[in-house]
């Protein structure tokens, strides 16, 4: 089963997921809600869409913009929506 870490703490875990470009996508409610802080950080995909970026946030501790969710991702994409994948330093085992 896959999970992301950081700061020694695990952000989320799920069986079910999804993988694009290498990413790993966590469905939304497979991650733990009181580490992530919304961020109003976008970057647009050409293929995927607008995403939009959580900060996570570990023991006082602020990785920003480590996770990113298309909440209307393209049709190509469907299969990430309500999907959250993680960078910066997140570790992603699984």
């Amino acid at each position: 089963m896959p999970i992301a870490k950081w700061n020694g703490q695990i952000i989320a875990e799920s069986a079910q997921f999804e993988t694009v470009e290498g990413n790993v996508y966590f469905p939304r409610n497979a991650i733990k809600t009181e580490f992530f802080k919304d961020s109003d950080h976008t970057s647009v995909c050409p293929w995927k869409g607008l995403a939009s970026y959580f900060d996570v946030c570990v023991d006082g501790k602020v990785n920003q913009n480590a996770a990113w969710h298309y909440a209307n991702p393209k049709p190509a994409a469907a299969n990430i929506k309500d999907h959250v994948a993680f960078w910066k330093g997140v570790e992603v085992i699984k």
